[in-house]
């Protein structure tokens, strides 16, 4: 119902930095249009899109919305409040508010980047992408939230760290718990964390995140990119 997923849009000081970070990460970079006026560029393993921004915003969930203008009208009447919105003839069309967790969702009316060609096959040096992690202090009415959106809920309580993930053609959110995770996160799954490791350290990157203490006795890391965006590893 919001649309198609289009990327997790990362606000960066340095967009370089964390441009080189996520392709020595085995990130393709996409081609980008002129719908924005500060640095923008995107990163895409085949499951996840990254936008880049070199500009002062909050980290949204972004969602493509063809006729967005009268979507917006529908919105409102569902109660949604923008925290702002840029419609009409001039502007590239875009609207946002937070979501009962405190994530910003955004719409755009148009996509912003060329649909990649990787395939989702060809994962990264992270492994294979599960989901977007979002502390959520009242799981289960966020859940219902995203459901209402055409998320589908499931609750994972026999994983390493028990979450509700919801689900879509598009893209999986996990909600979890605060306690374990304190702001979005890249959650992707490899076959040995170990063994990881070895080629990653190679190019400079370590583990240099906090793991949630749940995950502290199980084979986990945390990266965290120059953006400050942090990257589970789980097996």
């Amino acid at each position: 119902m919001l649309g198609r997923f289009l990327e997790f849009s990362l606000a960066t000081t340095d967009i370089r930095a964390s441009l080189d970070f996520y392709t020595s990460l085995g990130f393709s970079q996409a081609e980008v249009g002129e719908a924005w006026a500060h640095p923008y560029a995107v990163v895409t393993d085949g499951r996840i899109c990254l936008g880049l921004h070199q500009h002062a915003t909050p980290a949204a969930l972004t969602f493509v919305r063809p006729g967005l203008l009268k979507y917006v009208d529908e919105l409102e009447r569902r109660g949604v409040e923008f925290e702002f919105r840029r419609l009409g003839n001039d502007v590239f069309n875009e609207a946002a508010w937070f979501d009962p967790s405190g994530q910003l969702v955004r719409l755009v009316e148009a996509r912003t980047f060329s649909p990649s060609k990787r395939p989702a096959t060809e994962t990264s040096r992270c492994g294979y992408f599960l989901e977007i992690a979002m502390p959520s202090p009242e799981r289960e009415s966020a859940k219902k939230y995203w459901e209402e959106f055409g998320f589908v809920g499931i609750d994972e309580a026999d994983d390493c760290l028990p979450h509700i993930t919801c689900t879509s053609d598009f893209i999986d959110l996990g909600l979890y718990l605060p306690a374990d995770l304190r702001r979005a996160t890249l959650r992707f799954e490899v076959d040995d964390v170990g063994g990881t490791l070895g080629p990653l350290a190679e190019l400079g990157i370590v583990p240099n995140g906090e793991l949630p203490p749940t995950l502290r006795s199980v084979p986990a890391v945390v990266l965290t990119a120059p953006e400050g965006t942090p990257i589970l590893l789980t097996s």
